[in-house]
């Protein structure tokens, strides 16, 4: 018999996975507060409650009391529910009641990235929040509430610097030292205020007691972290819950502020706008958006931040809600994992029922699955996916009312997860799991964002360069870019280039001068994968 040689060209890629987003809501090191609930609630008829869920390891870490120098460590499996409910004098020790500075801080760090929540409940009175590392905080704010109906509105700053100033539109209203807390209370809606800092901070929309829409009924309190304004986008997907009307805001952070949606109606509220364009920095509208609508799918050509609200129970036609607010992150902070999990109170609660709505587009939504506690991974069950034109869809999957359950979400072509929960007369809601990513100015290689490029592995000789910095608002005056130090002079200035790279790792730098002669310099690192060629003989 004849003995033949066949070449047998075979490429190796080890190594490659669907992205891996390393700028997102869990983190390492966090720092919150708590607002005062209804007025006619005192600290001991309260439950504050810190969640904390672990990720893919076991993990270490410390709660620490600001006001107590009281500290508590915790130590966690992987994929593991911590549910820590506060004491009285911790209670006491945390919650904000009258406008000005203290000490009422908390300070969450761990060896492993968790993610972390809040509750602030009471009977009839609850909203949750989830809780922001310091590495996705900034010193640009816009305060996104509601009119008041009971108390006062007010908003929580937590400092994590030393002399730290913050202003109000402009005016300095308090210098915080680590630690610090300034609580900031107003009879009126504060909505569209802007707060600003020379260092970073944590800023809370902690709203004591609001009716939505106003003049229906029941009071509920809201608590909410907002994100910064360089995490603003310019398009968004909002879900909507299972109720049948809920409200969604939308503030401007620059002037000139156009905006259009599909689903959803323009509706008037205490201080809102009537007009989609022309919106002015701080200004706001209000969307009514309903289950007929699907959703509603929001652009603009300017950042703009997003919150929805749950409405009242006397407005929908359920008993089971009350008021609730919700970050809502642009489409570009989406994730490909998610883990989250209901938030069950241990005192007198009509919460009974807990959802996760799953936002993703309808090309990859059926590539979503999830896994209860570690399990098998499964497709989603007990809703259904309501497609919307634009291209989005989201699936409103029930949880299960207890406080040791988690859910891990994942779907390779991207999800964000918000979550709530509602009883008779009462509710919260919170942003689940999203990216956190600098939208106002960011470069991409091959469309992975400068904060995700380190985690990732690029196969491609060619690298397509772009840049997005419109969002700064002003003209450009100069763009820069730096391959490991060295400027590349003949793509100065241009938002779009190209290289071929060969294997390795490049650290790639944007820098930008703008008119008003702020830079920015951004850094990250590029790493072209190298592809292992081999020859195989095979005999016959």
């Amino acid at each position: 018999m004849k003995t033949v040689k066949i070449l047998v060209l075979i490429i190796f890629i080890s190594n490659i996975s669907s992205l891996c987003y390393a700028q997102n809501t869990g983190g390492t090191d966090f720092w919150f507060t708590f607002g005062s609930n209804y007025p006619d609630y005192n600290f001991y008829e309260l439950d504050l409650q810190i969640r904390i869920i672990s990720g893919e390891e076991p993990v270490m870490g410390t709660i620490y009391f600001t006001n107590l120098n009281k500290l508590v460590e915790f130590n966690m499996d992987a994929q593991e529910v911590f549910p820590y409910s506060l004491d009285n004098t911790e209670k006491q020790a945390v919650l904000n009641i009258a406008e000005g500075k203290s000490n009422r801080s908390i300070h969450i760090t761990s060896n492993k990235k968790i993610s972390v929540y809040a509750l602030n409940q009471a009977f009839a009175s609850t909203d949750a929040t989830n809780i922001l590392p310091v590495n996705a905080l900034g010193n640009d704010y816009y305060q996104i509430s509601y009119t008041r109906a009971a108390g006062f509105d007010a908003y929580a700053v937590v400092a994590m610097d030393e002399k730290t100033q913050v202003f109000q539109n402009g005016s300095l209203i308090a210098t915080l030292e680590i630690g610090e807390v300034y609580y900031r209370t107003n009879i009126t809606d504060m909505t569209g205020s802007h707060i600003t800092s020379d260092k970073p901070v944590a800023f809370f929309a902690v709203n004591q007691g609001t009716l939505i829409p106003s003049g229906t009924y029941a009071v509920d309190c809201l608590f909410q972290q907002l994100a910064p304004v360089n995490k603003w986008g310019k398009t968004f997907f909002v879900p909507v819950s299972h109720l049948a009307k809920d409200r969604v805001r939308i503030v401007a952070s620059q002037n000139g502020t156009d905006i259009t949606q599909n689903g959803g109606t323009l509706v008037s509220s205490l201080g809102s706008q009537m007009s989609f364009t022309n919106l002015q920095a701080g200004q706001f509208i209000e969307l009514e958006i309903n289950l007929n609508d699907n959703g509603c799918y929001i652009e603009t050509n300017y950042p703009v931040g997003v919150c929805s609200f749950l409405t009242g129970c006397g407005y929908n036609t359920y008993t089971m809600s009350d008021p609730a607010q919700s970050w809502v992150p642009a489409i570009e902070q989406t994730v490909i994992d998610a883990l989250v999990a209901p938030f069950v109170p241990d005192g007198d609660t009509n919460l009974t029922a807990h959802n996760a709505l799953i936002i993703s587009s309808k090309d990859t939504k059926d590539n979503t699955m999830v896994s209860v506690n570690g399990g098998t991974f499964q497709p989603l069950s007990g809703g259904i996916w309501r497609d919307h034109p634009s291209g989005m869809s989201y699936y409103n999957m029930p949880m299960e009312h207890n406080k040791d359950k988690n859910y891990h979400f994942t779907n390779n072509g991207g999800i964000v997860v918000m979550c709530y929960g509602t009883g008779s007369a009462e509710s919260y809601y919170y942003l689940g799991f999203s990216a956190m990513r600098n939208l106002d100015a960011a470069f991409y290689a091959n469309n992975i964002h400068y904060q995700d490029l380190e985690n990732n592995q690029i196969c491609e000789n060619v690298v397509n360069f772009r840049a997005e910095i419109d969002g700064k608002g002003v003209e450009i005056d100069t763009i820069k870019w730096f391959i490991d130090g060295v400027e590349e002079t003949d793509v100065q200035n241009l938002f779009t280039w190209n290289k071929t790279f060969s294997p390795g790792e490049y650290e790639i730098t944007m820098w930008v001068h703008f008119e008003n002669d702020d830079t920015i310099t951004l850094t990250s690192i590029l790493k072209r994968k190298n592809l292992f060629l081999k020859l195989r003989n095979i005999k016959h």
